[in-house]
């Protein structure tokens, strides 16, 4: 019987050496991981589908009875948790001092760029050194800032739960992994008896290079990290926590005040060009926080603006990104949808119909009744726009039918001539496939953005 605790987590990310450690961990006598228990594709492992009489249905309706009977398990059972888990047990997991929390690190831009490696080799785990596959990858700064700002966003949220709750996390870097002495460390603050004579050896390390030699851009990820402030020196000083900065939506005129406040899932590309168009010269995006307090202070009398998408045409927008989508995200996207929540494919049934299923999913995962974090484009305008008031208050919000009018007032007011505001859609068009329960599923889903903003249904648009 453990004295401290009942059972562990191991928070961790891809490509962190979580497999590694959890190995290292099992292989204590009273000791036993149980992988990645509530990934929204799989239980446990990449095969599994039931663990201790939950299957994957059940754990989709409700997770919480399979923590349950993990923490009841013999020994001290555990299980890794990353950002991108089934949200309805993270809570639980912090508020209970009787699951010991592990958090496992590694430098991010040696795990973005395995993580590339991995997705472009397809090989995920590596036990003989001689079946090591290797492939050269593109930097992506932008996803490279996104992906770690998630992650960011997730230790954070852990990080103070804990501090709030008086617990104590074991920390352990992607370096100490193979260091026995810290591993028994580890067996230690979990409570456990046995103690390891060695590393188990079954997992190699993947690519071991220097990171610049994976890479096919070296100088323009030099450029990128060159700019990016890892200390938040740049943060103010607050008494509480400050949320970081999203900047990745905003995007100024090259000359004129004007500064557009995007949202995930809104019409981004649209309102850059149009910002091109007024001063004839392309916008100016990627803002780092230093950046951006350089422009508001240049920009005198600037005007800030946001201009919002109805909530059907950004769902439709959300539903044909799920379909296009590439890459081992976008497949467990559409596996969840189609086994768990019983979407309909393209190629499956009439798409209009797969719409409406797909307008059902969006309501299940923004109320909580899914595996399936909330992604970015996904949620509430409302919320979205509650958020960025942290970095930056749009003055003016603008309904994307309304647009043209109100751009040709900004235009006008900064001294420009009105230029044309609109939208290349490509692929199927909603109106192709629209049917009136559309509407009420869109409104089911996004209510508040309807309330807040007065968008009108869809077919009065």
């Amino acid at each position: 019987m453990f004295a401290r605790f009942d059972a562990f987590v191991l928070f961790a990310e891809m490509r962190t050496g979580s497999n590694h450690l959890e190995a290292s961990l099992s292989a204590l006598a009273d000791v036993t991981g149980h992988g990645e228990v509530f990934n929204p594709v799989f239980i446990g492992k990449p095969t599994g589908e039931e663990l201790f009489g939950i299957d994957l249905a059940a754990r989709e309706a409700d997770p919480l009875p399979l923590l349950d009977r993990l923490v009841a398990q013999e020994g001290l059972p555990g299980f890794r948790y990353f950002h991108d888990h089934d949200p309805r047990v993270l809570a639980p997991v912090l508020d209970n001092p009787r699951i010991a929390k592990v958090i496992l690190t590694r430098n991010p831009l040696d795990s973005y760029v395995s993580l590339a490696i991995a997705r472009e080799t397809g090989q995920w785990r590596l036990t003989n050194p001689k079946m090591a596959k290797a492939a050269l990858v593109r930097f992506d700064g932008a996803e490279f800032d996104a992906l770690v700002a998630r992650q960011a966003a997730f230790r954070d949220r852990v990080a103070v739960a804990l501090q709030r709750s008086g617990q104590v996390p074991f920390w352990i870097g992607y370096d100490q992994i193979g260091d026995l002495e810290v591993l028994n460390g580890l067996a230690a603050f979990l409570g456990s008896t046995d103690r390891l004579t060695e590393v188990p050896g079954k997992l190699k390390r993947q690519n071991p290079a220097p990171v610049e030699e994976k890479v096919e851009n070296p100088e323009e990820m030099r450029a990128h990290l060159a700019r990016l402030d890892p200390f938040l020196m740049a943060r103010p000083a607050a008494p509480d926590p400050a949320p970081r900065a999203d900047l990745t939506g905003l995007v100024a005129a090259a000359e004129s005040p004007l500064i557009h406040v995007g949202l995930p899932g809104g019409p981004h590309a649209a309102v850059a060009a149009w910002l091109g168009a007024v001063d004839g010269a392309p916008a100016a995006g990627d803002f780092d926080e230093r950046g951006l307090r350089r422009w508001l202070r240049g920009a005198k009398g600037f005007t800030s603006f946001c201009v919002l998408r109805h909530p059907l045409d950004r769902a439709w927008a959300a539903w044909r990104a799920v379909l296009d989508g590439r890459g081992r995200e976008a497949n467990t996207v559409r596996r969840v949808m189609v086994n768990q929540h019983g979407v309909l494919l393209p190629e499956d049934g009439p798409e209009a119909e797969g719409f409406a299923g797909f307008l059902r999913f969006l309501g299940a995962v923004r109320g909580g009744q899914s595996a399936l974090p909330v992604a970015p484009g996904w949620e509430g305008q409302a919320e979205l726009l509650a958020g960025m008031a942290q970095t930056l208050i749009p003055q003016r919000v603008i309904r994307e039918a309304d647009a043209q009018a109100e751009l040709d007032r900004l235009a006008a007011a900064v001294g420009r001539r009105p230029q044309p505001f609109g939208i290349a859609e490509a692929g199927p068009k909603l109106a192709e496939v629209y049917r009136p329960e559309h509407d009420d599923l869109a409104v089911a889903a996004y209510r508040r953005d309807y309330r807040q903003f007065g968008f009108r249904r869809w077919k009065n648009s």
